[in-house]
């Protein structure tokens, strides 16, 4: 499990709440090489309650170059 605090669920895209995509660097994920960070609740105040699903690379110092290389672009 992660320290880190997941970043806004409204920030992301569909993949990464769905868990295809990680949710720091975006990078394609792969069962196996993947962390799952457990069921998350969203609570929009303009819409109902819904499941969101963040999974990270298992690989944390690949993930953080890969994100420092997405806030580049």
């Amino acid at each position: 499990m992660t320290t880190r605090e997941l970043p806004p669920v409204n920030k992301l895209t569909m993949q990464q709440q769905r868990g295809w995509r990680c949710v720091w660097c975006r990078y394609p994920l792969t069962v196996g090489a993947d962390v799952d960070l457990g069921e998350q609740r969203a609570r929009p105040s303009d819409g109902a309650a819904y499941s969101w699903f963040p999974r990270a690379c298992s690989d944390v110092a690949v993930c953080v170059v890969r994100e420092a290389e997405q806030a580049r672009k």
